[in-house]
């Protein structure tokens, strides 16, 4: 039975990205982006809002082909592996192969998704507060950057609300901290 599984870069104060919309301050190093690889080895699909596939399909345009020894050079073929879902009522169409456009979210469908043996990726806050809403998120997985930005948009919803136990810390030489929080439901 596959995992639906939440997965985010944050700051210290919870944020994705600042107020403006920069998420530099995120940029993994090479040990936290080889760690990510690990975790996304056991993904078998994606799903997007339409603004982080458009953050993600970068991954497929533009391969980090300079370093084929590098974590982005490893995280690129895990990316094109696996198949994408993006949730979107304005995008007429995928631009990257194995990727298929919904109009909305249907959480019986993602459900059913579940029932396969691969795990299935959450991204975007925005997308995630609907499965989170659902009760469909299995664990979540953050890789907290030392920084505080004041503001942005969230990694979790306002009023998400769910028991969660802590099951994995791991922390890094950069000062991020890795923590995987799993559902207790």
């Amino acid at each position: 039975m596959g995992r639906l599984v939440y997965t985010g870069i944050v700051s210290l104060d919870g944020y994705i990205n600042d107020a403006s919309g920069n998420f530099d301050w995120a940029a993994p190093d090479e040990e936290v982006h080889a760690f990510v690889n690990g975790l996304e080895q056991s993904v078998g699909t994606y799903l997007y809002g339409r603004r982080m596939y458009e953050v993600m399909k970068v991954w497929q345009t533009e391969p980090p082909l300079s370093d084929p020894s590098s974590a982005m050079f490893d995280y690129a073929a895990l990316w094109r592996g696996a198949d994408k879902v993006v949730f979107s009522t304005s995008l007429q169409a995928a631009s990257t192969p194995r990727t298929r456009i919904e109009r909305r979210f249907d959480p019986d469908a993602v459900a059913r998704l579940k029932e396969g043996e691969r795990d299935i990726s959450i991204g975007g806050p925005t997308l995630a507060a609907a499965a989170i809403t659902a009760g469909l998120v299995d664990e979540y997985r953050l890789i907290v950057c030392p920084v505080l930005v004041g503001g942005g948009m969230a990694f979790f919803p306002a009023g998400a609300e769910a028991e969660l136990a802590l099951a994995e810390v791991r922390r890094f030489a950069s000062g991020d901290l890795y923590l995987r929080y799993v559902s207790r439901l």
